[in-house]
């Protein structure tokens, strides 16, 4: 079992940063590549950035491609989401998520374990 906690959500202007972490625990985190999703209201859970399951190659959704940018600490089993030159439309609740070898990184199907969530708010 796997236990995602992310945290670092919050209001800021357009144009401004935040950076959201996610803390994972669990006995078999090596099985697991992390990805990051986001859901605004009335909207479907969307892909926004993940890493590969070896080699460390990222993904990233076009819409953040420039302005995002997914790491991770592995020593403290930690993965961040770093954003930038944020817009209204990056307004949403973002998730963490681990997903196991073989599945597909772009879709929320391929995860088996998520977070509870955090709030972005980007205000115009």
């Amino acid at each position: 079992q796997v236990q995602l906690v992310e945290s670092g959500g919050g209001l800021v202007q357009a144009g401004g940063s935040l950076s959201l972490s996610c803390a994972a625990s669990g006995p078999t985190l090596s099985a697991y590549a992390m990805g990051w999703f986001s859901q605004a209201p009335g909207k479907e859970r969307e892909f926004v950035a993940a890493f590969a399951w070896s080699g460390g190659s990222t993904y990233y959704a076009d819409s953040v491609k420039g302005r995002f940018t997914i790491s991770r600490d592995n020593a403290k089993n930690t993965v961040y989401l770093q954003m930038n030159s944020l817009k209204s439309e990056d307004t949403a609740v973002y998730y963490c998520a681990a997903r196991s070898f073989g599945k597909r990184y772009s879709t929320s199907r391929g995860y088996d374990y998520w977070g509870q969530g955090t709030q972005v708010a980007v205000s115009s």
